[in-house]
């Protein structure tokens, strides 16, 4: 079958205001902990730099431009309200070649609108996603997708899962990206286990893996070991400033990240678009290896800038940069599985 769609991203999509804090009016007490508190005055007023509205953003609208980017066909499916908020989504989407005929405009409704509260390269979200009623579209054969992209939703949306898990079994040929967002992590493996099952590509930090596998190990082999174990072919796991690591169900690969050109400027989005790079190299047609070497570039390049979507990079200029990358930029295979 001829594939107009090459990925199908699914998930919510949101527009954040980004508020630039004032370096002497915050603090970051505990940094070196796993939940760091990023403080103000209380009950007071706070000046702050600078606000800046992003539109159409999310980990899988993020997603789904960087495969426009990377040259793929590439579809999202969301819901948005029937606000100005929502047609700036579409607007912004449209602009960045990313198709929105399976976008709901819902009537009476308002569209997403996180703040995000920037502090140094880091960032903390204040998030409230819409009750929408979420509804699974009726896609044409003419509009089947080689793959569907499956990343952060509403906790009103946990029924989707059940027919993203149908469809996939009714079309065999359509494979799935995966990767988690919180409240999916938070719903367990038992009740998405259709999911996971089906997934040929899952992609979780450390943190998240530790979490999904019920783990307090930082043994990555043995993390990985177990998630392939719910169900995925081919898992990847990243691990900050220490790389990145992928499986293909019979190897362990490891990858340093690509050489920053400078101090980060904000990280928001870098985990989006390290995944899908990575699976837009597997899309089109690349090895696993190949893959790892794509996958860093993005996010290297996502941090110098604001937001997740600004810094994505064209095809042509990600191969460019691995053209250039140090002799030791390679996926050394660490154990087997």
């Amino acid at each position: 079958m001829d594939h107009k769609v090459d990925i199908l991203s699914i998930g919510d999509v949101v527009t954040d205001a980004f508020i630039k804090l004032l370096p002497h009016e915050a603090s970051v007490k505990h940094p070196d902990s796993h939940h760091p508190l990023l403080c103000m005055t209380f009950g007071t007023k706070v000046p702050f730099e600078k606000a800046t509205i992003i539109n159409g953003v999310g980990n899988s609208p993020n997603a789904a431009v960087c495969f426009a980017m990377l040259g793929l066909n590439s579809s999202l499916y969301a819901n948005i309200g029937d606000d100005k908020v929502g047609e700036e989504i579409l607007l912004s989407l449209h602009a960045r070649n990313v198709s929105t005929e399976f976008i709901f405009i819902n009537k009476g409704m308002s569209s997403n609108y996180h703040y995000v509260l920037s502090y140094g390269a880091d960032r903390t979200i204040l998030i409230k996603h819409e009750a929408y009623p979420y509804h699974w579209p009726q896609i044409s054969s003419s509009k089947k997708p080689r793959w569907i992209y499956l990343s952060s939703i509403g906790e009103k949306a946990k029924h989707i899962h059940e027919h993203i898990a149908s469809y996939l079994e009714q079309n065999p040929d359509v494979k799935l990206a995966f990767q988690p967002g919180t409240f999916q992590i938070r719903e367990g493996v038992n009740k998405l286990r259709r999911i996971y099952q089906k997934t040929e590509i899952f992609a979780v930090n450390l943190e998240e893996a530790q979490a999904v596998t019920g783990s307090d190990s930082t043994d990555i082999a043995k993390l990985i070991r177990m998630l392939h174990g719910l169900g995925p072919k081919v898992v990847v796991v990243t691990d900050g400033p220490k790389g990145s690591y992928a499986s293909d169900g019979t190897k362990i690969y490891s990858m340093r990240n690509y050489p920053d050109p400078k101090k980060p400027f904000d990280r928001t989005g870098c985990g989006d678009a390290y995944t899908s790079t990575f699976v837009a190299a597997i899309a089109s047609g690349e090895s696993i290896q190949v893959a790892l070497r794509w996958a860093p570039i993005n996010p290297m390049s996502v941090v110098q800038q604001l937001g997740a979507q600004a810094g994505l990079l064209p095809k042509d200029k990600l191969l460019k940069l691995l053209a250039r990358a140090p002799r030791d930029y390679q996926p050394k295979e660490i154990a087997l599985v």
